[in-house]
């Protein structure tokens, strides 16, 4: 049997170690708080939480929808799926009870593999039954092709006439009338061809024995203390049991690897439900997306808002509107702190999320499937790097364009600002350019004014140009609105706030110093973030 709660027609694997550029994406979006919320503690909801989000990267609408439909079942029935996890946890530590008692430590000797696999059967057949039972109460509740084909099964190949045979085999299994085996003498009157012998339980044998018409036995006793005899008899009987013992425990491992990967797999949408209830309580909206085929050029939203910052505030943050169907590129500028990363994160969050069939934090969300998801943001200055800071983008971006394929989704964040106003707008306008001559999608907040009133005169058509409001007093809304580029970031409004407090004990000279930098426009010099 297979669980199939990922993938429509694989097994869900797990992967060891993340890429560089999945290692960037999980920094740059911030991600760890959202898979926080969804691990609760759990450390494999955790891992597999981690690992759905990024393995689809590559996602298709299809399977998107399946893990909708799953999702939306789990949502309807949330005590029914935990209860399932809650019994394919229980497998693992009958496992790990079977391996205690003699069926790991001691496996080289078949009798004792033998006598851990059964105990383990055992152990599971009553698992079994009541995974069943939540398969015959409940199976009408779920509509999704996933659970339904889960229960479907779970109902068809565990009825009662397979777990009534199954008994009885783990039963003949403990050899309570002794061990039946058969061998021919070879050369050397040395034993070979041992076989175990299936010996049906007869009534009445012993009035058969008594009267001397039973079958004739020749009895062997070994001496209490006779240790060669001991081995002697021990290693007659793991030759006998040692076929049976080799199936026994690949079946008992067939049974374990069912419940290892139907709790791996509902890990994820354990955690799907408890960032659901985390969301909720902090007033977020949450939505399930509707994922259009790669290159159809769609991309739109309704109350978005930074999933991972809403997250740490502890509340729903402030959220934004997009309108970017048919545009290959969103420019985003506008004033210093006045939400344009929370923004960009929030798109990328959103695109992640509905990739691996997940609701968004959104009351609506319309967006294609993207071949992949790529992040380029910039750094804080690292003092080991052994080249400067412009290298070191020109390197991610490098490795960026290594793995980019057409109808992927790259986030630009104050990228190639590391240099002056002039060669930076250069080599962003270059870059973007070469990207969307391979049709790839791209969301790029800047603070280069050259770069950006470029697109506005040469690609106006093909861009959609936001930027952050700010009143006549100088207060960020957090709001992005539709509007092309300004020559200055109001980098001032930044300098006012952080030394407003300072700036009155200053003395006059001081005071027109500060006037003096106010009045440099944030275009000629290096922008204030």
């Amino acid at each position: 049997m297979r669980a199939l709660l990922i993938h429509p027609d694989r097994d869900f694997e797990l992967r060891d170690k993340l890429p560089s550029q999945e290692q960037a994406l999980v920094q740059d979006l911030q991600l760890e708080p959202l898979l926080d919320a969804m691990a609760g503690g759990d450390e494999l909801v955790l891992r597999v939480s981690r690992e759905v989000l990024l393995s689809s990267l590559r996602g298709d609408v299809e399977t998107i929808h399946y893990r909708q439909e799953i999702l939306t079942d789990c949502l309807a029935s949330p005590g029914v799926v935990k209860a399932i996890y809650d019994l394919s946890w229980e497998a693992t530590e009958a496992k790990k009870e079977a391996w205690h008692w003699g069926g790991g430590i001691l496996s080289n000797y078949p009798a004792s593999n033998l006598s851990g696999s059964v105990r383990l059967l055992e152990a599971l057949s009553g698992i079994l039954r009541k995974l069943r039972r939540i398969a015959e109460e409940n199976a009408e509740r779920f509509q999704s092709r996933g659970f339904s084909r889960l229960f479907t099964t779970l109902r068809d190949e565990l009825n009662d006439d397979y777990l009534h045979e199954l008994h009885e085999h783990l039963s003949r299994l403990r050899f309570g009338s002794g061990i039946p085996v058969s061998a021919w003498l070879g050369e050397s009157n040395e034993g070979k061809d041992y076989v175990l012998h299936f010996r049906p339980e007869r009534r009445w044998e012993w009035v058969r024995r008594l009267l001397g018409t039973g079958t004739p036995v020749f009895t062997v006793r070994i001496p209490d203390r006779d240790e060669a005899g001991a081995r002697a008899l021990s290693d007659l009987r793991d030759r006998g049991l040692k076929l049976v013992a080799k199936a026994v425990s690949q079946s008992a491992d067939h049974v374990v690897g069912f419940f290892e990967m139907l709790r791996t797999e509902l890990a994820f949408y354990v955690g799907c439900l408890t960032l659901h209830a985390r969301m909720a309580n902090l007033g977020i909206p949450a939505a399930f997306p509707k994922p259009m085929p790669p290159g159809e050029r769609t991309l739109r939203g309704s109350g978005l808002c930074d999933l991972s910052l809403g997250i740490g505030m502890g509340k729903n943050p402030i959220p934004n509107e997009l309108a970017a169907d048919g545009r290959s590129i969103c420019i985003i500028t506008g004033a210093n702190q006045g939400g344009k990363t929370s923004f960009l994160r929030g798109v990328g969050l959103a695109q992640l999320m509905m990739q691996a069939g997940l609701f968004v934090a959104a009351s609506s969300y319309v967006a294609e499937v993207c071949t992949g998801i790529l992040t380029h943001f910039r750094r804080e200055e690292d003092v080991s790097m052994k080249s400067g800071k412009l290298d070191e983008e020109l390197g991610r971006m490098s490795a960026i364009v290594d793995v980019l394929s057409r109808d992927a989704l790259v986030l630009f964040n104050e990228s190639f600002a590391a240099t002056n106003e002039r060669e930076g707008s250069e080599i962003a306008q270059q870059v973007v350019n070469a990207l969307l001559e391979k049709r790839v999608k791209l969301l790029f907040v800047t603070h280069l004014y050259g770069f950006a009133h470029r697109l506005v005169q040469e690609q106006a058509s093909e861009c959609l140009f936001l930027r952050a409001e700010r009143r006549e007093n100088g207060e960020r809304t957090f709001k992005l609105v539709e509007g092309e580029p300004l020559d200055t970031s109001y980098g001032e409004d930044v300098y006012r706030d952080v030394f407003a407090a300072e700036g009155k004990s200053r003395n006059s000279g001081d005071a027109a110093q500060t006037a003096s930098v106010n009045d440099v426009p944030v275009a000629a010099a290096a922008p204030v973030r």
